[in-house]
């Protein structure tokens, strides 16, 4: 695609900078981190998002984000780390090429910038969780 960004970082038309690279995924450090060692693992096919993804590039960009936290966790200094993905606008997706965000998490809050968008611990609805689960078995039968 030629309107996007990671294609063109993929491409080497858009600079980065590059952390891994295999046959079929790129990591590379993001440019708006919200830690320090955040980064991004793309496919290097095009695909604009989780639903988009095909099993193959999906399973390949998981296995080296996988690869990639144990660097951080083994190497780089990290204590934890997160995977977060973004799919579609309302879930916070900015670029249109799918993408795992690679998070390295510290426990020393001072260096660590990063909190939950939500409460953990606090219980949801048991009516609605029920519903909602009722209509996603549903749907995948």
């Amino acid at each position: 695609m030629t309107d996007c960004v990671f294609c063109g970082i993929v491409s080497g038309d858009v600079p980065s900078v590059k952390v891994a690279e295999t046959a079929s995924t790129y990591a590379f450090m993001d440019i708006n981190p919200a830690n320090d060692g955040h980064l991004l693992v793309i496919p290097k096919q095009h695909s604009t998002d989780l639903l988009d993804i095909g099993a193959d590039d999906l399973s390949a960009v998981t296995l080296e984000a996988q690869r990639i936290a144990r660097a951080m966790v083994d190497d780089a200094g990290a204590d934890g780390v997160n995977l977060l993905n973004c799919c579609k606008a309302p879930a916070w997706q900015t670029v249109f090429h799918f993408h795992l965000h690679v998070i390295p998490r510290y426990a020393d809050r001072s260096v660590d910038r990063l909190s939950l968008p939500w409460q953990p611990g606090v219980a949801g609805d048991r009516v609605v969780m029920k519903e909602y689960a009722e209509t996603l078995a549903t749907a995948l039968h």
